[in-house]
């Protein structure tokens, strides 16, 4: 009988406020978040071997394998991720691990990030030491943006742990993650009327991210930041008011900003499939992420949800079917005969 220790975190829809929460921008002058969970996730998978060998599996990446008994391994661009929580537990005994996720990389949804919460979990659960959702996604960013140098902010880390709606303000003194306290009517017509489809690109955020930091030094982009921030508050307060309208009007103004981040958030085609979204009956929208690709956001009117799809499907894009997920990142141990 084998056991093994498994992990989901969810993924996450940026609705508001993303960039803000990147250096120096969040550090300087503080920044705001609004997201939300997905019932997309996730999947880290951790089964204990009986040698000193570390094998990595994924559908995205490969397989992998190192031994673990010759000191921490070396970051080298090649499964950091897993490196950097290997080393940080100092783990010498031997493990399979297997990653998955219901994302492809470089969607948007916060899809390395809430992996490294995954197998951070996972991890824990498997070494038996206690942590909370806060110290998952400390310890999430710290390996991710500090030990291996990944470019990016801290929403996603946090979105990951804690799970739900959430404002988070960010500054030189952390995270401080406040769930959003919806209507659960209010949820159901919002789920109703939010449409997530996949353009077909992918992208490295890291680049785009580069460029708004470059931006943001030179003070070209800092308003646009600051309305941004100022926006996503005025989108939770919207939500949590039951003005479901007001917050789809407040999201299209908020892409606009958004778009002044950095000339890479946004392209031909993204412009191109949001001017078709809106003509057929979406409030607002946005790319979630930092842009460039990967997957839109809608906020669509009381009955035009039907017609958005179809006239983004007719223009290759993939709708794609979701349910807000409160629930943030959780693990279990199991036992397979």
């Amino acid at each position: 009988m084998t056991e093994y220790y498994r992990a989901r975190a969810p993924l996450r829809i940026g609705i508001a406020g993303g960039g803000t929460d990147v250096d120096p921008y969040a550090s300087r002058k503080g920044g705001c978040v609004l997201n939300a969970t997905i019932n997309k996730y996730a999947y880290c998978t951790i089964t204990p071997r009986h040698d000193c060998k570390m094998r990595v599996r994924s559908s995205y990446y490969g397989v992998y394998e190192a031994p673990l008994d010759g000191g921490p391994l070396k970051l080298d661009g090649n499964m950091d991720l897993i490196k950097a929580v290997t080393n940080h537990f100092e783990v010498r005994e031997g493990f399979d691990i297997l990653i998955e996720s219901d994302a492809p990389a470089g969607s948007g949804l916060g899809g390395s990030s809430t992996m490294m919460v995954a197998m951070i979990s996972a991890m824990t659960n498997w070494l038996g030491m206690e942590t909370d959702h806060d110290d998952i996604a400390r310890l999430a960013y710290r390996l991710e943006r500090e030990d291996i140098g990944l470019k990016g902010g801290k929403q996603d880390q946090y979105a990951a742990a804690y799970g739900g709606f959430n404002i988070m303000d960010i500054n030189l003194e952390g995270v401080k993650v406040q769930r959003l306290d919806i209507d659960e009517d209010v949820a159901n017509e919002l789920q109703y009327r939010s449409l997530l489809c996949y353009t077909g690109m992918t992208r490295e955020s890291a680049d785009i991210i580069s460029s708004q930091i470059e931006s943001f030094n030179k003070g070209e982009n800092e308003k646009a930041l600051d309305e941004s921030k100022r926006l996503a508050k005025e989108i939770g307060k919207a939500l949590k008011d039951g003005d479901i309208e007001k917050a789809g009007i407040l999201l299209h103004e908020s892409w606009g900003y958004k778009k002044q981040f950095s000339k890479k958030i946004s392209n031909e085609t993204i412009n191109s499939l949001y001017d078709i979204a809106i003509n057929n009956g979406a409030i607002g929208g946005k790319v979630s992420g930092a842009g460039g690709g990967g997957f839109m956001y809608y906020i669509c009117k009381y009955d035009t949800k039907a017609a958005v799809a179809e006239a983004l499907q007719k223009h290759g894009v993939i709708i794609t079917d979701f349910m807000f997920d409160p629930k943030g990142v959780t693990s279990w141990r199991n036992r397979n005969e």
